[in-house]
């Protein structure tokens, strides 16, 4: 997969900043969540990823939770992805990864640690095709979280034919070997990066990925968080200057 960069580059017509078609929207009603749980079905089973079910949707009880978020990513007014964040934390210490890797992920949440997890990335088979620019554009809403919730670690949960492109824009590295997701049928691996360590060297190389803190208040400052480990609700900005 290219830069970003460099997919901006060969698209004709395309602006050269990738989020100016963008619109990132949180899915908060029963049907604004299940026009994203169609979409799942509909790229997973284009995969191969699960089989043919008769309701044509994929939900699990992560996308009700406190911790996690559920966007649409719309390009030019069309739905083309969506994508969960979830934030796990000591005093919420649970999120789709930590269910899946918990021997792995559990003891960095006792040393205090949060992590952001996103999962439940999809794109519309057709729609990808025309924005090829549509994986940066999505992901970056794992990037947001972490800086707004001042993560300590970022996680992905992929299979192996995508860990080139999560190494190489986010510098994440692969922590086990691939294990199955409830209701998929393909395993997943787990990569992980060290937030505080590479963040200036991610957005050195990415500069799409800054957010103002204001796009962070907006797409995650929904105030009925669990509570961080430093006792004030997650939506905080814990003295994280905008980036």
């Amino acid at each position: 997969m290219r830069s970003a960069a460099e997919v901006m580059s060969i698209v004709p017509g395309r602006s050269a900043n990738l989020l100016d078609d963008v619109d990132y929207r949180l899915a908060e009603t029963p049907e604004q969540k299940e026009e994203m749980y169609r979409l799942r079905y509909r790229a997973y089973l284009r995969e191969g990823a699960i089989l043919p079910s008769d309701d044509e949707r994929v939900t699990d009880h992560f996308d009700d939770s406190p911790n996690s978020w559920i966007f649409g990513v719309y390009i030019r007014g069309e739905l083309c992805s969506s994508i969960r964040v979830s934030v796990a934390t000591p005093d919420y210490p649970t999120s789709p990864s930590v269910e899946v890797f918990p021997d792995i992920l559990r003891p960095e949440l006792a040393r205090g640690h949060i992590l952001v997890d996103p999962t439940r990335f999809v794109a519309d088979p057709e729609r990808a095709k025309r924005y090829p620019e549509l994986p940066y554009a999505t992901v970056r809403l794992g990037y947001v979280a972490g800086v707004h919730f001042n993560a300590d670690i970022g996680l992905a949960t992929v299979r192996a034919e995508h860990r080139a492109f999560y190494r190489r824009v986010f510098l994440q590295e692969p922590l086990c070997e691939p294990r199955l997701f409830p209701g998929l049928l393909k395993p997943v691996g787990l990569m992980a990066a060290h937030y505080p360590t590479l963040r200036d060297k991610v957005f050195a190389r990415y500069p799409y990925l800054h957010s103002s803190a204001f796009e962070r208040r907006m797409l995650f400052g929904r105030g009925n968080e669990p509570q961080g480990q430093t006792g004030c609700e997650l939506p905080c900005e814990r003295a994280v200057a905008s980036a």
